[in-house]
């Protein structure tokens, strides 16, 4: 069987999008869309060495275009380097494809793989999505850092009484909207919310506004107006922020994909971050073993906070 067959017949139903390679090619990763492929480099790649793994590619599993993104560590660092040499606009292989949708756990979600470097769905955190899923009904959800609301679809899909999405791009969140609509539920823009998530948290705290589950998925790296924020020197602070807003009895998601950062650190600095509340490790997780190479770099840690 070969490995797209494999990932394939492992797959969650109602999946139609994964990780095809994650290891098996020295510094590549395939992310498949349906009938698109993401080809990713995190090393220096020759034009026609792209060229020739595209159309390998594109052959072997019946695509009709791959894109290609270089993602150097210091672009995911800094954000270096022009766009469009780093993610061209055009497929490698095929004929442009401006947007597909594709399913994960029979959600719908829209793509875009020629929109920079991100396409619209992180395909990592598929089980953290799962978890969402399984555990929102009833509960008042806040999505933080929320890109396409892919967590903020999953809680109500799974019957939250109320998700808040909160993201500094609106169009992201118009994206996001998007989904929802796709998915057959109601957009409430007020449960939309453009700005920076460090300073909502402080707004929807003076408001004494309070959650069942919070999810916290940040960049490894991010600029605010009054602060830059690393995950390896300052998630503690971000925690500390996010359990003021968790009602008692409620679920903080934690979630970092930095490499660097190991779970202990990880872990370690949940614990300070929380140490003002009685914090209870409910739940350790990563990305799938399914179709991501073990252990992931992503960490997800659920605390249940009293």
């Amino acid at each position: 069987m070969s490995c797209l067959e494999a990932r394939r017949a492992r797959l969650p139903a109602g999946t139609t999008c994964f990780r095809w390679l994650d290891g098996e090619l020295p510094g590549v990763t395939v992310d498949r869309f349906d009938d698109v492929a993401v080809l990713s480099f995190y090393r220096p790649a020759p034009g026609d060495e792209v060229q020739r793994l595209g159309e390998a590619l594109a052959r072997v599993g019946a695509l009709r275009a791959v894109y290609v993104k270089h993602r150097p560590r210091e672009a995911r660092r800094t954000g270096a380097g022009p766009l469009d040499a780093l993610a061209p606009a055009a497929p490698v292989v095929g004929a442009p494809v401006d947007a597909l949708e594709t399913q994960e756990l029979a959600t719908r979600f829209l793509i875009r793989p020629g929109n920079g470097l991100s396409v619209g769905l992180y395909l990592d955190a598929r089980a953290a999505r799962a978890f969402v899923l399984a555990e929102a009904r009833g509960r008042r959800v806040l999505n933080l850092f929320a890109y396409t609301c892919g967590f903020g679809l999953a809680a109500l899909r799974g019957g939250a009484a109320r998700a808040v999405n909160v993201d500094a791009s609106r169009k992201v969140l118009d994206w996001g909207e998007d989904n929802l609509r796709r998915n057959g539920l109601p957009v409430d823009r007020y449960d939309f919310i453009a700005g920076d998530a460090f300073e909502w948290l402080a707004r929807l705290a003076k408001k004494e506004e309070r959650f069942d589950l919070v999810v916290l998925d940040p960049p490894g790296f991010a600029t605010t107006k009054s602060s830059r924020f690393s995950a390896q020197r300052d998630y503690h602070q971000l925690a500390a922020a996010a359990s003021r807003l968790v009602a008692p009895g409620g679920l903080l998601l934690a979630m970092c994909n930095v490499e660097a950062l190991r779970l202990a650190d990880f872990a370690a600095q949940l614990s300070r971050g929380l140490a003002a509340r009685l914090a209870r490790q409910v739940k350790v997780f990563g990305a799938s073993d399914v179709d991501f190479a073990q252990p992931s770099a992503l960490k997800c840690l659920v605390y249940e906070l009293r």
